[in-house]
């Protein structure tokens, strides 16, 4: 049994404006605390972090990393995309050390055949950010992958869609409204990105191989791959937009229906992270 991450949750309101009329996605912040929180079977936790750190607490959290993983920070440019790396590896590593009750230090990640990480014997788990933003996805099973891009109206400029979506979606995407196309482009990417990942197939799947759905009233799904008429039916894709955060993404998951759980890690612009009191 995978043991749970030590803290309480403070439900928040359970409202979802982003899909009125479906069920709403379960919303809560943690504050640190004694008790142990399991992580059950048809059940997908999501936690949003920020990777903004006070620059003492980026180098408390760069003493977890692995060898591998302080070398390849070492390799960024600029300071602040070494310290965004250094807190969003350390935090998995948290994370992760929590679900299987182990030290952060101690964890042995492995790495597929196009670079996707786990951990033997651990829960199913996927990363993303996206400037400062990041989403971290766990359960106890099955293939996950999550993807988050910062809301840009500029990024789904020029012919982009036309060169990698398929002409399915490119067809629903030109239908719309000049001001709905930016997030829905962005819907697009992101739930085409989450797919991939939790398939851990990386640049060896074109995006044009499958389609997704994009349309602002419909719900995210999987509706078409070129390779199976039947892998559709076993993928979960559910959107994890937040307009007020003003970021747009989405989250796989394979292997049947689970609930989504979203969850924050709070007070992150004070250098808090799991296992450690708050300042």
């Amino acid at each position: 049994m995978l043991v749970g991450s030590a803290y309480h949750c403070r439900v928040q309101p359970a409202t979802d404006t982003r899909n009125p009329g479906t069920p709403v996605v379960a919303r809560v912040a943690l504050d640190a605390s004694a008790e142990a929180w399991p992580l059950a079977r048809g059940e997908v936790q999501v936690w949003r972090a920020s990777l903004e750190r006070p620059a003492a607490t980026v180098e408390r959290m760069r003493g977890v990393l692995a060898a591998d993983e302080r070398e390849r920070a070492d390799r960024f440019r600029f300071e602040r995309h070494r310290a965004r790396y250094t807190v969003g590896r350390a935090l998995l590593r948290y994370m992760l050390a929590r679900y299987v009750d182990s030290s952060p230090r101690d964890l042995e990640l492995q790495y597929g055949e196009f670079g996707k990480p786990e951990l033997p014997g651990g829960p199913s788990f996927n990363l993303s950010h996206s400037h400062a933003s990041a989403l971290y996805a766990f359960g106890a099973s099955g293939e996950i992958g999550v993807d988050i891009e910062v809301y840009d109206p500029g990024f789904a400029g020029g012919r982009v869609a036309e060169r990698f979506f398929s002409p399915a979606e490119v067809s629903v995407l030109r239908s719309l409204s000049a001001e709905l196309q930016p997030r829905a482009f962005l819907e697009c990417w992101t739930r085409k990105e989450a797919f991939i990942k939790a398939r851990g197939d990386g640049l060896s799947l074109a995006l044009d191989s499958f389609d997704v759905t994009l349309a602002p009233d419909v719900p995210a799904a999987l509706v078409r791959t070129a390779w199976s008429e039947e892998e559709p039916a076993r993928w979960q894709l559910e959107d994890l937009s937040d307009r007020q955060a003003g970021y747009v993404a989405a989250v796989a998951v394979g292997g049947g229906r689970c609930t989504v759980l979203e969850r924050e890690i709070v007070d992150t612009t004070k250098g808090n992270v799991p296992g450690q009191e708050r300042e």
